[in-house]
């Protein structure tokens, strides 16, 4: 059942178009991340569905009796009122329960002293102060724009879990993919003033479409391609490696992806050519992180693996040859 209905909204400062006719109906218990490069329009999108600003054309439709609680990107405070009173004030219930799930949420975001002054705290603390009001006593839609800038891990794992438990619909922009992958079950992607992709978000992720949306949902190996039949093609920015494909390469097809975590390596003994996707590795670039190796292969293709905080050398961990599945390739348009 819908509860709230995006209906062909526009949006538009001077001559700028920041959105057009954007739709989307939205479910009961959705979780929807919003991702797009800044200025493309997240920050205003949010403020129309939470009715803070309206759209110049289209409308938003919202179900009887929902209600709904917005996190803005920089909050403000007014001057006067201590911690406690900021998050505690328009709540529905105003008893020792509410107040105690307000310490608790509070205490859980790093803000101990609950009767500080709002205009003393650190441009930080007054996010999670903010996000702390609109956690408490949740409304049935939670409108998050950017939730875990200025938080540490530990309070990254705690709010995950706390909207992972959430019944309510969720909208939040966010710039981590990993997050939106595990937080949101639907993904909307903009680009350039209007919506590119919007879907489930495992079936973004593992078929984006377009270059713009492999890019926005973080796939770093894009290639122009060259058709040479229905399941292969010739990437002309890797060297011309020819790749076999599962999907079928249509005529408006016009690059490749693949994403850095897809390759596996090839044993010595497994290096024939009749290996499908089997890709030279060269003399490759490797760069050390805490818990993954950056492999940059002879053709540029990028790839990652995984190693402990224990290991700092690659010595025996490289081969010679690594594939990609051919359902791994990813096909593009644009």
């Amino acid at each position: 059942m819908n509860i709230l209905n995006i209906e062909h909204i526009s949006k538009i400062y001077g001559e700028k178009v920041i959105f057009d006719d954007v739709s989307l109906g939205i479910h009961s218990g959705d979780k929807i991340g919003v991702i797009g490069v800044n200025g493309t329009g997240k920050t205003t999108l949010l403020k129309i569905i939470a009715k803070i600003n309206e759209p110049d054309k289209g409308q938003i439709i919202c179900g009887n009796g929902i209600r709904v609680s917005y996190l803005p990107q920089n909050p403000e405070f007014p001057k006067k009122q201590s911690i406690l009173e900021y998050v505690m004030d328009g709540k529905e219930h105003q008893d020792w329960k509410t107040e105690s799930e307000a310490k608790t949420i509070l205490t859980k975001l790093g803000i101990y002293d609950f009767d500080e002054g709002c205009n003393h705290l650190s441009g930080g603390q007054k996010k999670r102060v903010a996000l702390a009001r609109t956690l408490v006593d949740p409304t049935e839609v939670l409108i998050l724009d950017e939730p875990t800038n200025h938080l540490d891990n530990d309070m990254v794992l705690w709010l995950e879990e706390f909207l992972n438990s959430f019944r309510g619909v969720l909208i939040m922009v966010t710039h981590d993919r990993d997050e939106a992958y595990q937080l949101c079950d639907n993904l909307l992607l903009f680009s350039r003033g209007r919506v590119i992709a919007a879907g489930k978000t495992k079936d973004i992720f593992n078929d984006p479409g377009s270059v713009e949306a492999a890019r926005l949902t973080g796939c770093k190996n894009i290639s122009r391609i060259e058709k040479l039949d229905d399941h292969r093609v010739r990437a002309l920015d890797w060297d011309n490696l020819e790749l076999v494909t599962e999907k079928t390469v249509a005529e408006d097809i016009t690059s490749a992806g693949i994403r850095a975590h897809d390759f596996e390596p090839v044993a010595d003994q497994e290096t024939g050519a009749e290996i499908e996707n089997r890709i030279p590795v060269g003399n490759p670039k490797i760069s050390e992180m805490p818990f993954e190796w950056y492999i940059t292969l002879s053709n540029g293709l990028w790839w990652k693996i995984g190693k402990t905080i224990h290991t700092h050398s690659a010595d025996g961990q490289i081969p010679n040859y690594v594939r990609v599945a051919p359902e791994a390739i990813l096909l593009l348009r644009g």
